[in-house]
């Protein structure tokens, strides 16, 4: 291994400097030290090309593991995107950019971005199935698109942009940080960074991201072993070692507090604001289809014939009802309301005919929708709506959960808070609207049962008429009361509406279908089956249905769901007045003004902030530690002859050389000639080591001794002719231990 003549032997039997190579350092070795004109040794027997292959395969290594680092990270994303999609941002984002890390090396960094970037442009390409000029605006606006979306999203090419973009930024990165640095594994905190994102997007989403924390910290483990150059055999030995101890956090992580209640973003988040939906309200629609009554508007295979619900209007301004939804793209998944008891799951396949603009009729209350594109649901109500109108023939599925509470839970029920839905116009309708409720429900203390006398009052005192003029305004309402006492469903629901609103019951309008005619399992829905319902809303219980329009021509109601729900309503009723149980109800005050829960939990900025606080610590505490630990198990280090070498080592890394293994050691006395301090020292050092490579044997305590005062010489003269930020700067980098 030498190439240079042996020098003779000095004081304590030393052996020729010449022999002893820089073998124990922790970084592959590099051409510098030719560079500098040092001699580099061709060891005997291959052993030059020996080592140039294990370089070659650490590289290749490092990259491999740097790519899967990005791509698993990006994987956390699954549950903000659960399908197959989302490979293909991931895959191409995670290896492009470690390949041309491989491929070109320490070649000038700006070919390697420039490679980089246009290989980012192609994985759009990949994306969007072609050239798409709005990337750049897609990838700003993904951010706030996701946190008004219910997860899961929808895989659009305008939102997985983000994760392609995420994983090739943390690839990048990585990369060219493994490429051209000698850190261990601060080449995996970009991709830690895309894991964090991932888990605050993600956190409304199915699923769970402990396995691939898990995941990652395995991968991280093997980077660190691979980066600390040590025979490749320790790595069939740490990963195990690394999988255990990922398998017992996988065990602890749902234990901790934080698991159970997650931050999450979306509750900070600018909903949009509400909107018209289409130009005709479906309300306005309710006279003209009654008048053509044999429309076929969609039809409908379900577990059993329900009502179902199109539109739902909860503002009132006098003259008509809308919308106040604040509709939120989805993947498929409704909110859950607010009831959590007894429930029917009901199947339901929609198949449209004739049916007008881009509502989607359901069962209440929908929990999973498959099969609309563009699909955009409000929270509150649960209302759907398709991203496009829905053309002749078009399918979709719904899962909904009808309720079904007991009589005493209907009982105990009492009004939500919410000054939005007791909103009364200004006018002097308001009076007599008053007067006839209070009329209505005199004697009744209980909500629930004040809302049944109110929906008895309307079907008894009024008529049921086809040929009633249109129209829901305050004086239409009030002529439909006072004279006319005849009207559709529009006018029968908008007034037990309104007057269940000046008794503080919280309500709303619902826009929906009869069943329709069943014929082998389908129900066939015609304009004329539309009808008009109210809603109360209640705590714990949600909203419940009230049908205070009576039968044609007084006649039985034509309408099982109708007919099922006025005989428990009046059965109800009857109960609660003849058994003492019509108590009155307080309802108790929300802390927000839709009788939700207030939002808790810290801002994200909070997290953030605590979150970098804690790595810089770690960091900060890694690199503070880690040269102390390593200069103190080798001064401590098992036999003399260890002890001398671990000075030779400590001293090749103070001076720069780590990794350097093709040097000898007459190379760095070499080097440092006319070094002042250091030639002084290094010279007798390098003699003292070569004794532990030809003369183990015959080292002393004393000789041990010695090599680690020459060793903390060199140190204090590296140290002193060394710029401080040079001095910090290899500190941050782990590159030196000065």
């Amino acid at each position: 291994m030498t190439t240079s003549a042996p020098r003779s032997g000095g004081r304590h039997g030393r052996a020729p400097v010449a022999a002893t190579s820089v073998e124990a350092t922790s970084v592959e070795a590099t051409s510098g030290a030719a560079a500098a004109g040092r001699t580099v040794s061709a060891p005997a027997g291959g052993g030059g090309a020996s080592r140039a292959g294990e370089a070659l395969w650490r590289r290749m290594a490092g990259a491999a593991l740097v790519a899967a680092v990005a791509g698993v990270a990006g994987w956390g994303f699954h549950r903000v995107f659960p399908g197959t999609e989302l490979l293909v941002a991931v895959i191409p984002a995670a290896i492009a950019p470690a390949a041309v890390a491989a491929i070109l090396g320490r070649r000038p960094l700006w070919l390697s971005l420039l490679l980089d970037v246009v290989l980012w442009f192609a994985g759009t390409i990949l994306l969007y199935k072609g050239p798409h000029p709005g990337v750049f605006a897609d990838v700003a606006n993904s951010w706030h698109a996701l946190l008004t979306t219910l997860l899961p999203a929808q895989p659009e090419p305008h939102l997985l942009v983000l994760v392609h973009t995420l994983v090739w930024a943390a690839a990048v990165i990585g990369a060219e940080t493994l490429a051209r640095t000698r850190t261990r594994i601060a080449a995996a905190v970009p991709a830690l960074a895309v894991y964090g994102t991932a888990l605050l997007l993600g956190v409304d989403g199915e699923g769970s991201n402990l396995p691939v924390a898990g995941a990652l910290f395995v991968l991280i483990a093997a980077l660190a072993l691979l980066r600390d150059d040590r025979s490749p055999l320790w790595l069939p030995a740490g990963l195990p070692a690394a999988a255990a101890l990922a398998a017992v956090a996988l065990a602890v992580g749902p234990l901790l507090p934080i698991a159970a209640q997650p931050y999450n973003p979306r509750q900070d988040a600018d909903l949009p604001p509400p909107r018209r939906v289409d130009s005709v309200s479906p309300l306005d629609r309710v006279s003209a289809w009654l008048q053509i009554p044999d429309r076929e508007l969609f039809t409908v295979k379900a577990d059993k014939p329900l009502n179902w619900r199109l539109a739902v209007l909860d503002r009132y301004d006098g003259v008509r009802w809308t919308s106040g939804a604040r509709f939120q793209p989805t993947g498929g998944r409704v909110p859950e309301a607010g009831w959590t008891g007894e429930a029917d799951v009901v199947h339901q396949k929609v198949t449209f005919d004739g049916l007008p603009g881009t509502w989607l009729p359901a069962a209440e209350r929908p929990e999973r929708v498959d099969g609309v594109r563009g699909l955009v649901v409000d929270p509150e109500s649960g209302a759907l709506l398709a991203g496009a109108k829905p053309a002749k023939g078009f399918s979709y599925e719904v899962t909904s959960k009808v309720p079904r509470p007991s009589k005493q839970e209907l009982l105990d029920a009492t009004p939500a808070v919410d000054p939005g839905l007791t909103a009364f116009p200004a006018g002097p309708q308001q009076r007599l609207f008053r007067k006839l409720a209070q009329e209505a429900t005199k004697g009744a203390t209980a909500p629930i049962t004040r809302a049944y006398r109110l929906q008895k009052y309307l079907r008894t005192n009024a008529s049921y008429d086809v040929t009633a003029p249109p129209g829901h305004s305050l004086k239409g309402l009030e002529f439909f009361l006072q004279t006319t006492h005849r009207g559709t469903s529009e006018q029968f629901a908008t007034t037990f509406a309104l007057m269940a609103r000046t008794l503080g019951l919280p309500s709303r309008v619902v826009v929906g279908f009869r069943p329709g005619q069943a014929s082998g399992g389908i129900y066939h829905v015609k304009s004329g089956h539309v009808m008009v319902w109210a809603e109360i809303k209640f705590d714990r219980l949600g909203w419940r249905p009230f049908y205070p329009t009576p039968g044609r021509s007084g006649a039985k109601d034509d309408h099982d769901v109708v007919s099922s729900d006025i005989e428990e309503s009046e059965e109800l009723e009857g109960e609660f007045t003849q058994g003492g149980s019509d108590r009155p109800k307080t309802s108790q005050p929300q802390a927000t003004g839709n009788g939700e829960e207030p939002s808790s939990g810290p801002s994200i900025w909070l997290i953030a902030s605590v979150a970098g606080g804690a790595l810089l610590v770690a960091y900060a505490g890694v690199v503070v530690a880690l040269p102390w630990w390593r200069r103190r198990e080798r001064r401590r280090a098992e036999g003399p002859g260890q002890r001398v070498l671990g000075a030779w080592r400590q001293t090749c890394d103070d001076l720069g050389l780590r990794g350097q293994y093709a040097l000898t050691a007459a190379d760095v006395v070499a080097g440092q000639a006319g070094s002042g301090d250091i030639s002084t020292h290094i010279q007798p050092l390098a003699e003292i080591s070569n004794v532990v490579r030809y003369a183990p044997d015959t080292v002393t305590e004393d000789a041990a001794a010695a090599a680690w005062q020459h060793s903390d010489a060199i140190r204090r003269a590296v140290r002193a002719r060394t710029p401080l930020i040079t001095r910090l700067r290899n500190r941050l980098l782990l590159r030196r231990a000065i």
